[in-house]
C-alpha cells in the first residue's frame, strides 16, 4: 500500500467483524506508534491495550454516566443532543469493536494532548497498513470511576487523551469529498 493509498483508507470505522484482533499486531501498532514526533523528544505518553469486550463496556458504560452528569449538570451542553443515545444501556461507545488503544499521558504538560494526537496518527496508519480500522472515540476518554483507572492502569495525575478502537471493517466507505485546499499565502 504506497502512501496515497494509506491516507485514502484511514478512514473512521464503526462497523466491524466479528473476528478479534490479536494482541501480538496490537503491540506491533503500539510500536509504530511511537515513532511520531513530539515535543523536546519527551515521549510523554503511554498506552493501554483493551483485547477484551467486557472491560471496554465497562470503559463505555462509566464514560457515558461521566457525559450524561456533565449534561444534567450544564444543560447548555454541547452533548447535549446526545443525551438520549447515551442513556440507551444498549449504546456502546466503542461500538461494539473488537479491541481498544488508550493514548495516555499526564494531565498538565503543555504539549502532551498534541503529542498523543501524533502517536495515535500513527498508530492508525499502522492499522490502516495491516487492513484494520480504527476511530478516535473522544467519548471514551471521560473514565471516572477510581476503580476502573486502576484496573487500567492509569497513573495518578494522567489521563487518556486518545481512546482509539480498532477492528476489521466490514467495509472502508469512501473519503468524503474535501474542500478546497486553502492557502492563505506562498511567499517565496
Amino acid at each position: 500500500m504506497d502512501f496515497k493509498e494509506l491516507l485514502q483508507n484511514r478512514r473512521a470505522i464503526r462497523d466491524f467483524a466479528d473476528r478479534t484482533v490479536s494482541t501480538d499486531i496490537l503491540k506491533e501498532m503500539v510500536d509504530d506508534a511511537i515513532m511520531a514526533p513530539n515535543a523536546s523528544h519527551k515521549q510523554p505518553w503511554k498506552f493501554v491495550i483493551v483485547n477484551n469486550r467486557d472491560m471496554m463496556k465497562r470503559i463505555s458504560d462509566d464514560s457515558k454516566k461521566t457525559i450524561i452528569a456533565g449534561i444534567e449538570k450544564n444543560p447548555d451542553s454541547p452533548m447535549k443532543g446526545y443525551l438520549a443515545v447515551l442513556k440507551d444501556e444498549n449504546f456502546n461507545v466503542f461500538y461494539n469493536a473488537p479491541a481498544l488503544i488508550c493514548v495516555v499521558s499526564k494531565i498538565k504538560g503543555p504539549l502532551n494532548g498534541v503529542d498523543c494526537a501524533l502517536a495515535a496518527s500513527y498508530l492508525m496508519f499502522s492499522a490502516t497498513s495491516r487492513g484494520l480500522g480504527t476511530c478516535w472515540v473522544a467519548q471514551g476518554a471521560e473514565v471516572r470511576d477510581e476503580g476502573l483507572v486502576q484496573e487500567l492502569g492509569i497513573p495518578e495525575g494522567y489521563r487518556i487523551y486518545a481512546p482509539i478502537i480498532v477492528g476489521y471493517p466490514k467495509s472502508i466507505p469512501p473519503a468524503p469529498e474535501r474542500k478546497p485546499v486553502d492557502i492563505l499565502q506562498v511567499i517565496t
